[in-house]
């Protein structure tokens, strides 16, 4: 069984990534910025249907929404970082990214040297 709360805290991490509010996010969905709220809280579940919109509007997996993994088999969490970390890259605008990349390197540098 899905953990509603864990479900609902990837939608908000992944909403924030890609910059929606909650009310573009359910307008994207068609369902109402409550359901939205609703659904972050986990108070609610969702159709099937609206959990394949979610997954595609947030450019992420269903298994990762439901699951934290991009399957309900795997263990580590090596690939759910990952899946989250392309989620983030692919909320940048594209014409940015180049910065992103200069941050990163810089950052890993940084730490390589620490």
């Amino acid at each position: 069984m899905q953990n509603k709360l864990e479900i609902g805290q990837r939608i908000r991490l992944l909403r924030e990534a890609h910059g929606y509010s909650r009310e573009q996010l359910a307008e994207i969905l068609n369902v109402s910025s409550r359901f939205c709220y609703d659904l972050e809280l986990g108070n609610k579940g969702m159709s099937v249907d609206t959990l394949s919109d979610l997954a595609e509007a947030l450019n992420i997996s269903t298994d990762y929404l439901l699951f934290g993994s991009s399957s309900k088999s795997e263990t580590t969490d090596n690939k759910t970082d990952i899946e989250a970390f392309d989620a983030l890259i692919k909320s940048c605008p594209e014409n940015k990214r180049g910065y992103l990349m200069n941050i990163i390197t810089c950052y890993l540098q940084a730490i390589r040297e620490s």
